[in-house]
């Protein structure tokens, strides 16, 4: 390690041990949670609908794992797949894997978001699949598009109830590398107020955090990358950033 390294490593130990910063950062998540704060942002242009914390951990990772597959639940607006596959063209102009594609899946790809994400530079590097996640069918075709890639890094973002999350870890999880990462955005819901998530059917109790804990009690080959929790602070992904160890 650098001496650069050494002090972020001494400074992610105190964040981590520190109960003023992550209280502060539990009342800054609420409150940012209740504002919609993660639907300010875009990626070269789409909507995003993520935290810039989030955004900048991403980055890190798939500069580190130098993926040649990324696989997606949840499209939206399509932010994600592009700044995915942006990720991938610079690791590309660097050295990185030149095949490099993100795949994404939603139950719901409305025609102008799909014309959208077509339209954009970065389409080259993508494919959509429509259908839910979990659909056998679906799972098949995200599994084909994994044979024979070398480093697969996985993210989850669609129903984020318990449920749905722990059937999208069972079929997609096992496709993540060995030293990559598979990651359940939204697990935040567990530690936010109870009746704060009005509009949809998960909740504390009834989410992505869950889902995780209940998926790592079986399956080992799996850790929390709790060093990243203690970078960000803030984060929609606590206990959400799963690495894979064996």
């Amino acid at each position: 390690m650098t001496t650069f390294d050494q002090e972020v490593s001494a400074r992610l130990d105190r964040q981590g041990s520190d109960p003023a910063l992550q209280s502060a950062a539990r009342d800054f998540m609420n409150a940012s949670v209740e504002s919609q704060y993660s639907y300010n942002f875009s990626w070269l242009g789409r909507p995003i609908i993520q935290y810039p914390q989030d955004i900048l951990a991403t980055q890190e990772l798939i500069w580190s794992v130098q993926p040649d597959l990324i696989i997606e639940t949840g499209i939206a607006h399509g932010g994600s797949l592009i700044f995915s596959a942006s990720m991938l063209e610079l690791n590309a102009a660097c050295g990185g894997p030149a095949d490099a594609r993100v795949v994404g899946v939603d139950i719901d790809i409305r025609a102008h978001n799909r014309a959208a994400i077509d339209a954009h530079p970065m389409s080259k590097r993508i494919t959509m699949i429509q259908g839910s996640s979990i659909a056998p069918e679906v799972i098949e075709q995200v599994r084909a598009a994994a044979a024979g890639r070398r480093r697969v890094m996985v993210m989850l973002d669609s129903n984020h109830s318990h449920a749905h999350v722990l059937a999208e870890l069972e079929a997609y999880a096992p496709l993540t590398s060995v030293g990559s990462y598979c990651i359940a955005f939204d697990s935040v819901v567990e530690d936010l107020p109870a009746g704060m998530i009005r509009d949809r059917p998960w909740g504390p109790g009834d989410n992505p955090k869950t889902a995780v804990h209940a998926y790592l009690a079986t399956h080992p080959e799996f850790v929390i990358d709790k060093r990243i929790d203690h970078k960000l602070m803030i984060s929609v992904a606590p206990d959400g950033y799963l690495k894979r160890v064996a």
